[in-house]
């Protein structure tokens, strides 16, 4: 019954739901790196901060984009599927990373673009390992365009550990997360 509300709840209410959930996951992935790192206290700002920007921007960039892709290139077929991911990792991955790491204007740094200048093409190297295998297969094949935004939240869960461990303890390479995660 509850799965019924819910689902009826993300067709009736897409952009909501949608933004709501991406937002949570993003947070949450925040606070899943600081619960790996083995903090000795949570940094709920930091926490609220991640949030503010996955539901302002991330959330509502992801919502609106993905039904533009869909609009322009309707389908599932490979051409139109590639030109989605071709687009979504040459337009979209490099600003949603680059909004992200420009999180330090919430926490009052003085060069808001230090970890960007540092840590961006890294970041994005390492998110075009990751994002066209979500994105191409799993999203614009499998899922349907009222929880694809959804989808990517819950993708982005993953991403925002790997965003927050990036900004705070590494240099946005794989490697290094890999590494901490096996000995942290």
């Amino acid at each position: 019954m509850r799965k019924v509300v819910l689902k009826e709840a993300a067709k009736r209410f897409p952009w909501l739901a949608n933004v709501t959930l991406y937002g949570c996951l993003f947070a949450g992935g925040d606070l899943a790196h600081q619960l790996i790192a083995h903090r000795e206290r949570i940094d709920w700002k930091h926490t609220r901060n991640v949030a503010i920007v996955a539901i302002t921007f991330q959330g509502n960039f992801n919502y609106f984009w993905l039904r533009a892709l869909e609009k322009r290139f309707p389908g599932k077929s490979a051409g139109m599927v590639f030109r989605k991911l071709l687009l979504d990792q040459s337009f979209a991955s490099p600003l949603a990373t680059s909004v992200f790491y420009t999180v330090s204007f919430l926490e009052g740094k003085e060069d808001i673009l230090e970890d960007w200048r540092e840590k961006f093409f890294n970041t994005w190297r390492t998110g075009l390992m990751y994002w066209p295998f979500m994105q191409q297969f799993l999203n614009f094949v499998l899922m349907p365009l009222h929880m694809r935004t959804a989808f990517m939240g819950c993708c982005a869960f993953l991403w925002a550990s790997f965003l927050c461990f990036s900004r705070q303890d590494g240099d946005g390479t794989a490697t290094v997360a890999l590494a901490f995660i096996m000995d942290p």
